[in-house]
């Protein structure tokens, strides 16, 4: 009979990557989603794990990926077959014949090639995030998603960082010489639209609706017709013009190579707009306009949510 002695319970660690990341799956068979999290970084006493992608909670350890469980599965299974053939090893023997005639028995057990690790390599992902909430620092990817720890959605945070990368963009424009200073200054107001635009449909998705934001007057009435408020009421109507006249100058820099055309005549209310001239963006409308583009999104975001932190 086999000694079981030998046989113990195996602990497989799974370890974080070189940048310090260990790999997460959502355990729902309709998501499946892979992420990132960095071990001691946001909650510090045991909680649910949520998938930043639907948003699917439970314990940590239903998260572990497919390719975690095969690697576990593997070193258990060399552990287990070397514990056995300790087992059956310690049952050789050997007893050599005896007298003229005698019959000798012997049980020796041949040693087999160990079974193979199946090792694997977490995967490279698009955006990292440090969650404002929890500070639990996390990769996924697309650009928005709830903390794995806390469970906030990114959605205000990510537009936030956008607008001060093209902070730093218009300060880099102090110094530059004209030409340069005008690109840097065009394209951090396209970032600053992006920005707007990819974060007020990620929030709208949310509610099953589909909403563009890079027309903001239409944006307005579809968010008012489909949810019942108004998210530019934080403005005056002269702030409420300035920043549809910016993002109209936006519309000419990305499909008219920034040449005038008619319906920005007709539509933007600039008294210096002169068809077939190239609109100028003024570095300081710019920086304005952010702080009134960041009303604009808390606003959404509140009125689709509740108040925001």
């Amino acid at each position: 009979m086999v000694d079981h002695r030998n046989l113990k319970r195996v602990n497989v660690p799974i370890r974080p990557d070189k940048d310090g990341y260990l790999g997460r799956e959502c355990p729902r068979k309709e998501c499946l989603g892979y992420f990132k999290i960095t071990p001691g970084t946001g909650i510090s006493e045991p909680a649910p794990c949520h998938c930043p992608y639907c948003g699917h909670s439970g314990a940590s350890n239903e998260f572990f990926t497919q390719e975690q469980i095969e690697y576990a599965k593997s070193v258990a299974v060399r552990k287990f077959l070397s514990d056995i053939e300790k087992d059956l090893k310690s049952l050789e023997f050997e007893h050599k014949p005896q007298g003229m005639f005698g019959i000798g028995i012997s049980l020796k057990v041949k040693g087999s090639l160990p079974m193979p690790i199946r090792y694997y390599r977490e995967k490279q992902l698009e955006t990292a995030v440090v969650c404002e909430k929890c500070t639990l620092k996390y990769a996924i990817y697309g650009v928005f998603g709830w903390c794995p720890d806390c469970g906030v959605h990114n959605s205000l945070q990510i537009p936030t960082k956008n607008l001060e990368l093209a902070k730093k963009e218009l300060t880099l424009a102090e110094s530059a010489d004209a030409d340069l200073a005008n690109h840097l200054v065009g394209d951090a107001l396209e970032n600053v639209v992006s920005a707007f635009d990819g974060f007020g449909r990620e929030v709208c998705t949310q509610k099953a609706t589909d909403i563009g934001f890079q027309n903001l007057p239409t944006a307005r009435r579809k968010v008012q017709e489909a949810f019942g408020f108004d998210f530019a009421d934080v403005l005056r109507p002269d702030e409420w013009e300035e920043t549809c006249k910016l993002f109209q100058k936006r519309h000419l820099l990305a499909h008219k190579m920034g040449v005038i055309d008619e319906e920005y005549v007709q539509k933007a209310k600039d008294p210096a707009a002169i068809a077939g001239r190239k609109v100028r963006v003024d570095r300081d409308e710019v920086t304005s306009a952010m702080s009134l583009i960041e009303a604009l999104g808390r606003r959404l975001f509140a009125g689709l949510f509740g108040p925001t932190p």
